[in-house]
């Protein structure tokens, strides 16, 4: 059975949305992506009721903290058995094998390398002098000796990091349809570019939810991969 990858990003601070969105959704996607604007909004009780609708769950908060606190974050999660979470890649070693030790059997960890919003400007001016694609390439091996599943990049760095740690589950933002708005996204690419790159899963928010057809959106999507 071929797995759908699109997650959907359903981030918005309106649960009946929410849920009315991801039931329509359900059957031209793999799963949903919650994060940090939905996470603050309505809590373990919030991924809970979208969980009751059966999709995979790839909680997004980006953990960074220091490891005792990332682990017990991890720790917390636990119950609401994610596919997938996230954690920043910069936290260091020490850090992103707290968050793996700490995760429930079955879910993923994959460690955040350099946002789909920054630029090697965006890098510079943070101290950064490595490439996006460096940098990138950097923390995936770092995540890799820390004992992560895989990594979150842009989708043009996918292929690169896919030859370098065979089997890494990466997880592929900032995608846009052909033509698309691509908003506050500096390194976008098609949902099917980032597929045939190696993506294991595609994240795809705004073009799906906030299209005047979803639905319709999400099912063409879906059909070009």
């Amino acid at each position: 059975m071929t797995i759908n990858p699109i997650f959907v990003a359903v981030d918005t601070d309106d649960l009946a949305h929410a849920l009315n969105l991801a039931t329509m959704l359900r059957p031209h996607i793999g799963g949903l992506k919650l994060g940090l604007e939905f996470f603050t909004a309505h809590g373990p009780a919030g991924i809970r009721a979208m969980a009751e609708l059966g999709l995979p769950l790839f909680i997004d908060l980006k953990l960074h903290d220091i490891p005792n606190t990332v682990a017990g974050a991890v720790r917390s999660l636990g119950p609401l058995k994610p596919a997938v979470l996230t954690v920043h890649a910069s936290g260091g070693a020490t850090m992103l094998a707290a968050a793996k030790a700490a995760a429930p059997a079955g879910t993923k960890v994959v460690a955040v390398t350099v946002l789909t919003s920054l630029d090697a400007d965006d890098l510079g001016s943070i101290g950064v002098a490595a490439s996006p694609a460096a940098q990138v390439a950097r923390l995936a091996s770092l995540a890799r000796s820390s004992g992560l599943d895989g990594i979150v990049c842009s989708p043009h760095e996918v292929a690169a990091a896919i030859a370098a740690w065979p089997g890494c589950y990466v997880v592929a933002p900032g995608l846009r349809p052909a033509g698309d708005d691509v908003g506050d996204q500096k390194r976008v690419m098609t949902p099917a570019g980032a597929l045939a790159a190696g993506a294991s899963m595609l994240v795809i928010g705004r073009p799906i939810t906030d299209a005047a057809d979803p639905v319709a959106t999400a099912a063409a999507i879906a059909a070009t991969l």
